[in-house]
């Protein structure tokens, strides 16, 4: 198994959000990507799909903001 880089084991690496449609709701969902597992959450239900859009794109935002970037080589 590759082992991560220094630092890097217990860092999220990378964030997603996404909308789903559920119960006549919109649900905004985000995962974040670890190096050995994904961790999935459900963060909020909206009436409106571009409520739930414009939230998500808003969380991703933020939750990317904070992520450090893996050591590239150069």
């Amino acid at each position: 198994m590759i082992q991560p880089p220094d630092g890097f084991s217990e860092e999220a690496l990378a964030v997603d959000t996404y909308v789903q449609a559920e119960k006549g709701q919109w649900v905004v969902y985000m995962d974040v990507i670890f190096w050995e597992e994904t961790v999935h959450h459900r963060i909020r239900a909206y009436p409106h799909r571009r409520q739930a859009e414009i939230a998500a794109d808003w969380i991703k935002r933020a939750a990317r903001r904070d992520l450090r970037q893996l050591p590239t080589g150069e």
